[in-house]
């Protein structure tokens, strides 16, 4: 009997700790879009349409507690001004969780923006901006966010750019009791995204077609059928650990000298009255 009870406690844990090589029909819902999201090449590759009537989005199946996450994505090419694409970890409700990529187009020509921010309980203000040291609309690169008990690492083609570390010894809240869904999107953010909206989309460009592949996912992903559990450090989830080691802190330093364009940890005007703490913590 105690066998028994024991063998269906470890079925009802609240995470699996599972390696997904991702097959778009199997990992994502297509969400919105009217017909503008398709799942192609048997599940190995996801395209986003945008135009003028809608743009199109995707949702994971899964909601996740932690995890590493890879997607290869390559970006709207020529003018893509007004648009925005976005890759980002969300839970719901206003006290929400967000870990977020979204990349901003720009006339042809000029850079991309990759623009970044951390949301905890429902609280963001955390943005930091950069160029990309290539074109990300030429072929596919792999964006990443690692998120586990000690940090958040957001990386492209595993060079480190930011890191948002657990102070929450400190007061400073951290994303890890809700769950959070793998989100993407194109659409049309023209009022804002391209030199503070001064740019408009040019809709004689449409349709703008974003592309994803190479998902995967090394993660604890919850079940909605038990309380609780845990995610326990293994050779095989060794992430759950993993933190930057010198070569790491080397070249997020790289990044952020030459490519940052924007960090809320520097912006006087935006905070006259100090910065948030964590800025003086990091």
């Amino acid at each position: 009997m105690k066998t028994t009870f024991l063998f269906f406690l470890i079925l009802s844990f609240l995470f699996l700790v599972v390696a997904l090589a991702g097959n778009f029909n199997q990992d994502f819902d297509i969400t919105w879009g009217d017909g503008r999201a398709k799942i192609l090449e048997n599940g190995q590759l996801m395209t986003l349409f945008l135009d003028k009537a809608s743009g199109s989005g995707f949702r994971s199946k899964n909601q996740y507690l932690f995890g590493k996450i890879d997607l290869k994505i390559k970006l709207v090419p020529g003018n893509s001004a007004g648009t925005v694409t976005t890759y980002y970890l969300s839970s719901i409700g206003s006290s929400h969780d967000e870990i977020d990529f979204e990349f901003l187009g720009n006339l042809s020509g000029d850079p991309y923006i990759l623009h970044t921010n951390v949301f905890t309980q429902g609280k963001g203000d955390r943005e930091q901006q950069f160029y990309l040291w290539f074109d990300p609309t030429k072929d596919f690169h792999t964006y990443s966010i690692l998120w586990n008990p000690q940090s958040i690492i957001f990386s492209v083609d595993g060079t480190p750019i930011r890191q948002f570390k657990n102070m929450e010894s400190s007061g400073i809240p951290y994303p890890k009791s809700q769950p959070m869904w793998i989100y993407s999107s194109l659409w049309n953010a023209d009022d804002w995204a391209t030199r503070g909206g001064l740019v408009k989309t040019d809709w004689t460009k449409a349709p703008f077609i974003a592309s994803y592949t190479n998902f995967n996912a090394q993660a604890c992903v919850w079940s909605s059928t038990s309380t609780s559990s845990s995610c326990n450090s293994t050779t095989q989830n060794s992430w759950l650990s993993e933190n930057l080691d010198i070569t790491g802190q080397s070249r997020i330093k790289w990044v952020q000298n030459n490519y940052m364009i924007y960090n809320y940890c520097n912006d006087i005007k935006r905070f006259p009255q100090g910065f948030p703490r964590e800025c003086s913590l990091n």
